[in-house]
């Protein structure tokens, strides 16, 4: 069998940035989800605030409760979603600045 050949010094640190780049990709991916799940329960909530002249808040509180609880865990879940996101792009740019100080050719190809 024929051995493959090893990588050389040049391409570890171009195979490191780009998973630095596709978890990037991956956490901002996670901040948009995180901002559309935002947005739902707020139209949601808009509609509530349009109609309340039609219905008497009395009687329909057996509905409004569960509603408002789920938009409450809908904001919750978007607003932990958008943070850890955030974290993540924020680590992923010093690791990728790291890496470009350390090799002249990478941080001419990453801006």
């Amino acid at each position: 069998m024929e051995e493959l050949p090893k990588p050389t010094f040049g391409s570890e640190w171009f195979d490191s940035a780009q998973l630095l780049l596709a978890e990037k990709r991956t956490a901002l991916s996670v901040l948009r989800t995180g901002s559309g799940i935002f947005v739902l329960p707020l139209s949601v909530l808009s509609l509530l605030i349009a109609t309340a002249k039609s219905y008497q808040n009395e009687e329909v509180m057996h509905l409004l409760i569960p509603v408002l609880i789920v938009c409450g865990g809908l904001i919750i879940l978007s607003v932990y979603l958008i943070v850890r996101a955030l974290r993540h792009i924020y680590r992923y740019d010093r690791l990728l600045d790291e890496l470009r100080r350390g090799n002249p050719t990478l941080g001419k190809l990453i801006n």
